[in-house]
């Protein structure tokens, strides 16, 4: 008799629709284009995805790690991912095709398993090593929190276009445990054009772990009314305005907490390099009032505390009053105004290099680097710290890839 044609198994690799927050750093971190999206999904396209592991640690909720047995031939498809909106159930496989499959490609998957433990070993972000234990995932969209709204008010000038508001979620005697770095996901009400419920938006804490209200379980977040896309053309963003109009004692859905890496150190002596933009300072604000409340109440116990900011001009800068009263020698700012009249554009890009002394003698040192903000300055800042690296006698490249390694270096761009 003729021997059965083997039948081929691949573990094939699914992203999570319910718990996926649309962020795109799955695509734009997966070196063989194996991702894609349409308005509702991101989705793996099984016959690119080469199982390297670089998309896992990036993702900020996990829903990016899944896997199913399926027989390669009959793989789900792009079209069926995209129309999914939950994760199928895994597929009954007989064992007796499993225990064939096995040993018809026991070399390949080994060979896989070494790719993605090597890949996850060497590119992926870490926490610091002295980061307090975050928690992830305790709500999703099938059980979200119920948080109330304890304030909102706008913080940037009246005169100005850009709305941007801090927004206080309290959540009484429930469980919301939370560090500086992590998000929270915000599920709007209503359905979409097509008439599916609204998916979660990501948003970064703003407050310190103790609460923004300390000793309260309560958190902030910055949140800017979108009224425009990124060219410019107008449009309405669904979270941003629903917030943005929340009046107190208004209820709100939230899952989460989000992300595992963008953690600030806790050990003695260890420097923060802030560099931030518009609400990419939610961050940078939590953990600077961790550390401020710390030296209140215990005396200096963290290293220097620096901070580019940037926005159009001094009004549509959050946090601005505030951010002045902070004593220099708490905290070393630089604020960029890139819209003033009479004066020429000046980006954090531009500060950082005037600063180049300074910020060299804190990369020399016990020092982790936080970006956050729009996409387009990312390279600008990586250009400017490799000028003053280069200026001062520093390897930008070498230090780079230790600070990653060490779980040094964060961003976080949207």
């Amino acid at each position: 008799m003729n021997a059965p044609e083997p039948i081929a198994i691949i573990r094939q690799h699914l992203i999570d629709p319910e718990v996926c927050i649309r962020c795109n750093t799955c695509e734009e971190t997966c070196p063989v284009d194996a991702i894609t999206h349409d308005s509702r999904n991101y989705v793996v396209k099984a016959d690119v995805c080469n199982a390297c592991g670089a998309c896992i640690s990036p993702c900020p909720t996990g829903s990016i790690d899944h896997w199913h047995l399926v027989p390669k031939a009959s793989a789900y498809t792009i079209e069926e991912q995209l129309g999914w909106d939950e994760l199928p159930p895994p597929q009954d496989l007989d064992t007796g095709v499993l225990d064939q499959a096995a040993s018809d490609n026991a070399a390949e998957a080994a060979g896989e398993e070494v790719q993605v433990n090597a890949a996850t070993s060497t590119t992926s972000p870490t926490p610091p090593w002295s980061a307090a234990h975050p928690y992830v995932n305790l709500y999703t969209l099938k059980n979200p929190i119920t948080a109330t709204v304890a304030g909102n008010y706008r913080l940037t000038d009246p005169s100005v276009e850009s709305d941007i508001h801090h927004i206080v979620l309290d959540f009484g005697t429930q469980v919301f445990p939370i560090l500086e770095g992590q998000s929270i996901g915000i599920i709007p009400p209503g359905t979409d054009a097509n008439g599916k419920p609204h998916y979660l938006r990501m948003y970064s804490v703003a407050s310190p772990r103790s609460g923004e209200r300390e000793g309260y379980n309560n958190l902030s977040l910055t949140v800017k009314r979108v009224v425009e896309d990124h060219e410019g053309r107008p449009t309405v963003g669904v979270a941003s305005n629903y917030l943005c109009d929340l009046p107190k004692g208004a209820t709100v859905q939230v899952t989460g907490p989000f992300g595992v890496n963008y953690l600030m150190p806790n050990h003695a002596g260890s420097n923060l390099l802030m560099i931030c933009t518009g609400t990419g300072s939610a961050p940078m604000r939590a953990m600077t009032e961790h550390r401020r409340r710390l030296e209140s109440t215990a005396g200096k116990v963290g290293g220097k505390l620096m901070l580019f900011f940037g926005a159009r001009n001094a009004q549509e800068l959050p946090y601005f009053g505030p951010l002045l009263k902070l004593p220099e020698h708490f905290i070393d700012k630089h604020f960029a105004f890139s819209r003033v009249d009479g004066q020429p554009k000046t980006y954090v890009q531009d500060k950082i290099r005037a600063a180049g002394a300074k910020v060299a003698e804190l990369l020399r040192g016990d020092t982790y680097i936080y970006i956050c903000g729009l996409k387009g300055m990312e390279m600008g800042v990586m250009d400017a710290l490799r000028e003053v690296c280069a200026a001062e006698g520093l390897d930008w490249t070498a230090l780079l890839d230790r600070m990653v390694r060490e779980g040094r270096f964060h961003v976080e761009t949207y």
